[in-house]
């Protein structure tokens, strides 16, 4: 789909199964091509180990659209576990160092 990209650790693509069994990546950021915290919110979570689904809104003008709605909010990157908004990179490293990424990331 334009504007979204799958990005899986060691370039392999997680197995695709339809509705609601579908797990994996269960990471999604809002970014841009020149955000900085977006590198670095994708950095970290390769460090990880963890694969995620990148949505473009400088590609894909709707996208920003939908971002806005969810979060309220017009900066990148944001962050979804699941369902859960973490917020921004500050917000994601705050979650990190309080331990509380890594117990969301396994409920998810």
């Amino acid at each position: 789909m334009h504007g979204r990209a799958s990005h899986i650790p060691d370039h392999r693509k997680a197995p695709q199964v339809s509705g609601a069994a579908m797990t994996h990546p269960i990471i999604t950021i809002y970014s841009t091509a020149i955000c900085p915290y977006c590198v670095a919110a994708k950095n970290f979570l390769k460090s990880k180990g963890l694969a995620w689904n990148e949505v473009r809104i400088d590609t894909a003008p709707g996208e920003r659209d939908k971002m806005v709605a969810l979060t309220r909010r017009t900066s990148v990157p944001q962050i979804f576990v699941g369902d859960t908004h973490v917020g921004g990179y500050d917000d994601l490293m705050a979650l990190h160092r309080a331990g509380k990424f890594e117990p969301l990331v396994a409920a998810a």
